[in-house]
């Protein structure tokens, strides 16, 4: 019987659980002995689906929808799509596709949901179009001199290119300077803490470079047109359907991981990395620890880790064999956002539904999937409506609106150390000042929840990131996936896709590592945080 080939998995996470299944799938387990090392209260958890009091939190808020065809082809298998309309639709008569011989929403769990996708932006005690558009409403919300303005300096931007060296440049090239001021500047700092001058145009190129005035008044003008577009025609942050989990993000990941288990994967969790030993120029094994302070080690044959580039630097740092103090060096010195968010269960809104999208509730909820505050007089980042997601998110969702507030900061500052109470009245606060409910006294029900190393940031040493690529490269069986695995802010389908290109490289023996890392750096998909 000839030998499996072992395979450990640090970091767990989308990349993670999709590298364990590509490997066992298909009848892979009798090939590959894998291990997944899950250390969930360290690592990522923007996946997950919290659940409170029968009502349920997407924690960063997920959109499945992917240019690649086999990411779409992925989810579909993990979770069919609807043959029958959820609840919602049912109730307000609104349409979808649905998928011959599909489960029912209304009687099945796993099922994938077709879902309308509604965002808008809160600036000035307006409402405006997501992304920013020229329609009416923006017009007016914005007046006719600044239109004039923003206008001109548009124009001016198309003519006078400035050097793309940070992504404050970036943003005016694309949107004029005016434009960039009112709604780019201070939501950007916002997000990271830094002045887009301070933050590398890289996350530009790799997040919204497909987005620009032009764009947007394509897609405008193109909706006008009879024939219908499939969204792989639609630049990302401007498609208009997409599909989500009956039971949020974290339904898929369990269920994932349940057929992996099923499949023959062993997965530890609570499993925290602390030390990577090496030999002869490959890893040999990784030390964990679990809750208790037990260390185990781990052999295996190829490593996939998804965990934080920083953590396993520093794992390798603490072995016998340290990294080269210019490695440690860049590793430490690589940021990360961190953030919060507040979930609150109104009563009802104070706002109310102008558009011709029927919503649920009494009066009838905004149709909203999220609501991005880029004024500057509100701490608040965005705002979810779980409602609008999926009805099952919510326990009561014909009576009751379950908010979601997100919050940028970094572990250990002032918002971040917060208690619940004290971080849930700020959100009330916030939320009344906005005028999207009335007061505390409209509040049921509140959850706060904290996410490490939610973003990985552009600033600092990412300008150095190639070296440490170089140098993680060196060791030939060791494999970077994921939004932390690579300290870069990719999308779930572009996470997913690194580590099914691990793992083809792991099957054919490849030795290059160039298409895991080049993964979303030269194609126009985005979607703007």
């Amino acid at each position: 019987m000839t030998q499996k080939q072992s395979v450990v998995i640090i970091g767990g996470g989308p990349a993670g659980l999709t590298a364990a299944w590509e490997l066992v799938k298909d009848g892979g387990s009798e090939q590959y002995d894998v291990t997944v090392l899950e250390a969930t209260r360290e690592f990522g958890g923007i996946s997950r689906t919290v659940k409170h009091d029968g009502n349920r939190m997407d924690i960063g808020g997920h959109r499945f929808f992917s240019k690649d065809d086999r990411i779409m082809d992925w989810w579909k298998e993990v979770l069919p799509l609807q043959g029958a309309p959820s609840y919602d639709d049912k109730k307000l008569h609104r349409e979808h596709d649905m998928e011959p011989g599909g489960p029912d929403p209304e009687v099945e769990d796993k099922v994938m949901l077709k879902r309308h996708r509604v965002s808008r932006i809160y600036w000035n005690r307006h409402f405006l179009d997501y992304p920013i558009s020229l329609s009416a409403n923006t017009l007016k919300a914005m007046g006719f001199k600044l239109t004039m303005v923003a206008g001109f300096s548009y124009l001016k931007s198309m003519i006078h290119k400035l050097p793309e060296t940070n992504l404050e440049n970036f943003y005016i090239n694309r949107f004029g300077r005016k434009l960039y001021s009112m709604f780019f500047e201070g939501y950007t700092e916002k997000l990271w803490g830094r002045h887009p001058s301070e933050i590398s145009a890289d996350w530009g190129a790799q997040r919204v470079k497909g987005l620009s005035i032009m764009g947007v008044l394509k897609n405008a003008f193109q909706k006008l047109l009879p024939k219908k577009r499939d969204n792989s025609e639609v630049e990302t942050s401007l498609i208009e359907e997409f599909w989500y989990p009956k039971l949020g993000p974290g339904q898929l990941w369990e269920t994932v991981e349940s057929n992996c288990e099923a499949a023959g994967v062993k997965v530890i969790t609570d499993a925290n990395v602390v030390e990577i030993r090496q030999k002869d120029g490959k890893i040999a094994s990784v030390v964990y620890e679990d809750s208790e302070g037990n260390r185990t080690e781990m052999a295996a044959d190829d490593f996939i880790s998804s965990m934080p580039v920083k953590d396993l630097i520093n794992a390798v740092d603490a072995s016998d064999k340290p990294a080269p103090k210019d490695m440690t060096e860049i590793a430490n010195g690589l940021p990360y956002r961190d953030f919060v968010t507040v979930g609150l269960l109104v009563k009802h809104l104070r706002l109310t539904n102008t558009t011709d999208i029927p919503t649920l509730g009494n009066p009838p909820i905004v149709p909203d999937c999220w609501i991005y505050v880029q004024d500057p007089g509100y701490k608040v980042g965005r705002l979810q409506i779980f409602n609008n997601w999926s009805p099952y998110l919510v326990k009561d969702v014909d009576n009751t609106v379950w908010i979601g507030l997100e919050y940028f900061c970094e572990e250990g500052d002032a918002f971040w150390n917060m208690t619940d109470e004290e971080a849930t009245k700020f959100a009330i606060q916030e939320l009344t000042r906005m005028q999207v409910i009335n007061g505390p006294q409209d509040v049921l029900d509140s959850h706060r929840e904290r996410v490490k190393k939610a973003y990985p940031a552009y600033f600092d040493t990412y300008d150095r990131m190639p070296e440490l690529v170089d140098y993680l490269d060196s060791f030939g069986n060791l494999y970077c996936v994921g939004r932390n695995g690579q300290h870069r802010y990719n999308n779930m389908d572009h996470s997913m896709a690194t580590a099914i290109e691990a793992v083809k490289d792991i099957k054919s023996g490849e030795t290059s590592k160039d298409n895991v890392w080049s993964v979303n750096t030269d194609k126009s998909y985005h979607e703007e945080k």
